[in-house]
């Protein structure tokens, strides 16, 4: 058995499951807060799966707040970025939304402003950078531990035990674990071999794949791909946008069954499958020349089934215990928002940890009050998603016509994007002054 090292400038010893992108920021944010931390990574090295990943100008502020934005950005794709010279950021542009079926026109261009560019790279890159960026003096690694358990012992502290059959104590646990988070199971209190199903099968498939572009010109494609592109159609869209040095177009096409609810369906191995390039040429028949040229080059389309926590959960604690990230608000991914929502997280939980007035004592109410400032973010950010999709797909409030389209995707980031954490943290604080865990 091992027990977390309390000598971290806090009276309190910390355990982040699960060293993904939101457990390694976090990480980080305590490390830079002189807060030490054990870290414990089912895999036997940092990795993500997954093609690609996106976060907006709140994430890149948090990022930025941290130190971590330069090297972040370094392994961006700046290809589907318009760049800043003052800060050699690689920003992502936002969408056009151009129609899936002939003429392939553009409907409505997504405002440029000032401060809403995000970065897109890959999931493992962007780990990558994080993992430079650990201080070995204040972070300890514990690779191959995958958590399977957790209770809470007589006097209050936490118990992790893992599948290799090894254990640890420690004081404060927070969940970075993810979809099939087993931090989740205890928090949301949930009995020894019950189903999770708060996790449901969102109704929506995703095929994905890479397609040179030259190729695309060749085979006569006329639209520009050289930007992010948001195609929109029935019960369908693609989003698509330029990477490596626009020579390859990442391409992820959405594919939703509105005659089904979501629901629990279990059988976690069976979400993501290789599929024959036929079913996913199927599922888009009719549509235009360009996206048929795209789905065309896809030889070995992999298909995702897309989970999700909905209803969103509002419960993110169990006393000393905290989720992050996905294991908090899981979300379909139709804003790129997601894991900026638990970068978020990451931060403004690192921020009340690190508190002056923190301590072993109150740890309890300060994590209620995380969970108090950041379960309406979580939540709001899973909602909107789902509007997106919906709208991207000829399901939103305000019908089926282009009038009626650009209405419902005007303003879809706009308080995703404006999210002020320095109001959020502060606002935590006033609860905990509010009811006498922190004095004025």
């Amino acid at each position: 058995m091992t027990s977390t090292n309390i000598h971290s400038g806090k009276d309190f010893s910390l355990a982040i499951v699960g060293g993904g992108i939101c457990g390694l920021t976090l990480a980080i944010a305590l490390a830079k807060a002189g807060i030490r931390s054990d870290v414990f990574e089912a895999a036997q090295k940092y990795g993500e799966i997954g093609a690609g990943i996106a976060v907006g100008c709140n994430a890149v502020r948090v990022l930025e707040e941290l130190g971590l934005a330069r090297d972040v950005a370094a392994k961006s794709d700046s290809s589907s970025s318009g760049g800043d010279s003052s800060s050699n950021h690689a920003f992502m542009r936002s969408f056009k939304f151009v129609r899936g079926e002939s003429p392939h026109d553009i409907i409505f261009d997504y405002p440029e402003g000032p401060n809403n560019g995000g970065l897109g790279l890959h999931r493992a890159s962007f780990l990558e950078a994080l993992a430079d960026n650990i201080d070995h003096s204040m972070i300890t690694e514990h690779f191959k531990k995958r958590c399977t358990h957790i209770q809470r012992l007589e006097l209050g502290r936490m118990r992790l035990d893992f599948s290799d059959g090894t254990m640890h104590e420690a004081d404060v646990v927070v969940g970075a674990d993810g979809l099939k988070s087993t931090v989740r199971r205890f928090v949301l209190g949930l009995p020894e071999g019950a189903r999770d199903e708060s996790l449901v099968f969102t109704r929506t498939s995703a095929y994905r794949g890479l397609v040179p572009i030259d190729e695309l010109r060749a085979a006569g494609a006329k639209t520009d791909f050289l930007q992010s592109l948001c195609w929109f159609g029935k019960d369908k869209h693609l989003i698509t946008f330029p990477i490596r040095d626009n020579k390859v177009l990442n391409i992820v096409a959405f594919s939703t069954d509105y005659s089904r609810p979501m629901e629990y369906q279990g059988n976690p191995e069976e979400w993501v499958q290789d599929v024959p390039q036929e079913e996913m040429l199927k599922d888009f028949d009719g549509w235009g020349p360009d996206v048929q040229a795209m789905l065309k080059r896809i030889k070995s389309p992999s298909k995702w089934s897309i989970h999700a926590l909905y209803p969103t959960i509002s419960k993110y604690v169990e006393g000393n215990v905290a989720l992050i990230g996905d294991a908090a608000h899981a979300t379909l991914p139709h804003l790129g928002a997601g894991a900026g929502c638990g970068i978020e997280d990451a931060y403004v939980l690192a921020r009340l940890l690190a508190h002056p007035q923190t301590n072993a004592v109150n740890i309890k109410a300060v994590l209620e009050a995380y969970q108090t400032v950041r379960v309406p973010c979580g939540s709001y950010t899973a909602n909107k998603s789902k509007f997106a999709g919906d709208a991207y797909e000829e399901h939103g409030p305000s019908g089926p016509t282009d009038e009626g389209r650009v209405k419902d995707y005007t303003g879809l980031w706009e308080e995703i994007w404006n999210r002020d954490l320095k109001d959020e943290i502060q606002a935590a604080q006033e609860v905990l002054t509010a009811r006498g865990v922190f004095t004025a």
